[in-house]
């Protein structure tokens, strides 16, 4: 069986590199052949996704941050009749059009925890750094922020996440202007990492917590200059991606009803994160 993974990655984004543990694990386990590609444009992503459709492969996990420019060639896979799973981002269009099912954490319910938990240990002025404008999940993220942080201002920037010299300049920028912000919220662990350097230079009395983890940012964690991480188990989102197709069509089995199976969100801490980081260390949170 040959199955297309094909995700909105961003290069130098190490997020991407768990879920692709995650799914060659499972493909692993099921005598699969992943076929993985990834385009931070939607416009490309949709023409892999045609290249897929036209290579015949027997399955398409595709990640969805844009249903206007994705929505449409997603349908055409399912309508060539491949199985199609969707994970990560998409969770609200996934069921209509077509996926078996859907694997990753809502991204709004997400954003409220984490500005609910930044409220009550005292936030008051927070600071969502959005490192690729037009991708929904990430603006989901900052809006839920908003929400869940009752009482706190929310601020919101972007930044070109691909350059980090670019985004720690662009952070320091903000936190000098604006002194009273006291916790930088990133979307994405690198951006975590350079938020740190950030503070660092500026002199800023701000904290750190972000979405997402990998090895660097659990060590941070460790290391206190990173105060937390929401974890949305990316190496399970790219496991349940394969596994689910496979399951599929060995079984006509369906993986939580044919719905969207959350795998997050939960926080990665001072307190639990020795448990984490022996699994970190190996790239697989």
């Amino acid at each position: 069986m040959t199955v297309a993974m094909i995700t909105h990655a961003a290069p130098g984004d190490t997020f991407w590199d768990i879920v692709r543990k995650g799914a060659e694990a499972a493909a692993a386990k099921d005598n699969i052949t992943i076929q993985y590609s990834y385009n931070a444009d939607a416009t490309q992503q949709a023409q892999l996704i045609q290249s897929a459709i036209d290579k015949k492969v027997d399955g398409l996990a595709v990640t969805d941050p844009d249903t206007p420019a994705l929505g449409g060639v997603i349908q055409k896979a399912v309508a060539a009749g491949v199985t199609v799973s969707m994970f990560n981002a998409g969770s609200a269009d996934a069921v209509k059009l077509g996926a078996i099912g859907y694997f990753g954490q809502e991204e709004k319910t997400a954003g409220q925890a984490a500005g609910a938990r930044a409220v009550q240990e005292g936030t008051k002025h927070i600071l969502c750094v959005d490192q690729t404008a037009g991708q929904q999940q990430l603006e989901d993220r900052c809006a839920g922020l908003k929400t869940g942080a009752v009482g706190a201002a929310v601020d919101e920037i972007y930044v070109n996440g691909t350059d980090d010299s670019a985004v720690t300049t662009s952070i320091q920028a903000k936190l000098t202007q604006d002194p009273t912000i006291d916790l930088v919220m990133t979307l994405g662990a690198p951006i975590a990492l350079d938020a740190v350097k950030s503070v660092a230079a500026g002199g800023s009395k701000a904290k750190v917590a972000t979405f997402d983890t990998n090895a660097a940012l659990v060590n941070a964690i460790k290391g206190g200059s990173v105060e937390w991480a929401i974890d949305q188990q990316p190496f399970l989102e790219g496991y349940l991606a394969i596994d689910s197709i496979w399951l599929d069509k060995y079984n006509r089995n369906t993986i939580g009803g044919g719905g969207n199976t959350p795998t997050g969100p939960s926080f990665v801490d001072s307190k639990n994160v020795d448990i984490v980081a022996k699994y970190a260390t190996r790239g697989t949170r």
